[in-house]
């Protein structure tokens, strides 16, 4: 009894824990989303306006790597080290995906 009980616990755990990620999967604008944190320096889509690289119509395995080294700090960077160690690898691919779909000016 008492080891069923401990069974459906963690099952109904699993699955509240689970739900943030179900949830992510599901939002037609979940990446849109995460990219408008990206705008203040990168611009609106990722066109950036001043002296920042352009992040719109790049290559997702490009855009995917570079995230990956900063997350990592195999590059350099004031800022981007830090923010890229907040994203999941799941949420950098659909920043990626996001991005290389933009269409650059």
């Amino acid at each position: 009894m008492v080891r069923a009980m401990l069974l459906a616990t963690l099952a109904s755990a699993a699955a509240v824990f689970a739900l943030p990620a179900a949830a992510q999967s599901t939002d037609p604008n979940f990446a849109r989303n995460l990219a408008a944190a990206c705008a203040n320096c990168h611009g609106t889509n990722g066109v950036s306006q001043q002296g920042m690289p352009n992040l719109a119509g790049r290559q997702r395995t490009d855009l995917m790597q570079q995230m990956q080294d900063f997350k990592a700090g195999k590059r350099p960077a004031t800022i981007m080290h830090q923010l890229a160690k907040g994203y999941t690898d799941e949420q950098i691919d659909a920043l990626a995906a996001y991005f290389s779909a933009q269409k650059a000016r």
